[in-house]
């Protein structure tokens, strides 16, 4: 079986114990993202990508759509993660009710906070001005600037990477920023 493959395998099984619905599909165009580059309107005509990207999402829409779990290999760099890269224009104006929300703005920036405190990276900031209709002092405005929110810790391939233990690996950092996950699949699926 290919090492991807497994993975996938594997990593769904350990991941239902945290996230029950968790959709972890070994198969091209659902879990493990084509190798081939889409090169029609690329400058680089490149027909393969250098980096190898699964996914593990979990959540009722399309999978992207959804918050999950992500691991990158490009070169001699890794990346694990979870979040959602880019909220679809359907959810980003849920997401923003949700940031400034009392109570579940108040649990998004708990959130975070731990997995900060962790040495974990939040990305997703996109946008310069805070979105018309929100206030801009609004405590929570930062994350108003956002078009995706991921939390992810990015590091030079570890050796467990070309063994089994590669699963409880990136399971123990998934574990930590799991509570990024589980806001974003309320909040989203709500």
């Amino acid at each position: 079986m290919h090492p991807a493959r497994q993975f996938v395998t594997a990593m769904g099984e350990k991941l239902r114990k945290i996230a029950p619905e968790v959709n972890a599909i070994p198969k091209i165009n659902q879990s493990l993202f084509k190798i081939n580059r889409d090169v029609r309107f690329s400058k680089d005509k490149s027909p393969y990508k250098t980096y190898m990207g699964i996914w593990l999402w979990e959540g009722s829409r399309k999978r992207m759509e959804c918050s999950g779990f992500y691991l990158h290999v490009e070169n001699k760099n890794m990346f694990v993660g979870v979040g959602i890269k880019m909220f679809p224009k359907n959810l980003l104006e849920r997401y923003r009710q949700a940031v400034v929300d009392k109570k579940q703005g108040a649990a998004l920036n708990k959130a975070v906070k731990k997995i900060a405190d962790k040495g974990y990276q939040i990305d997703g900031k996109h946008y310069k001005k805070i979105p018309r209709g929100y206030a801009a002092d609004h405590p929570n405005g930062e994350y108003l600037l956002y078009n995706g929110l991921t939390a992810r810790i990015e590091e030079k391939v570890p050796d467990v990477f070309y063994s089994g233990a590669i699963i409880d690996y990136a399971h123990s950092h998934y574990r930590n920023m799991l509570s990024l996950h589980r806001w974003l699949k309320n909040v989203l699926e709500g």
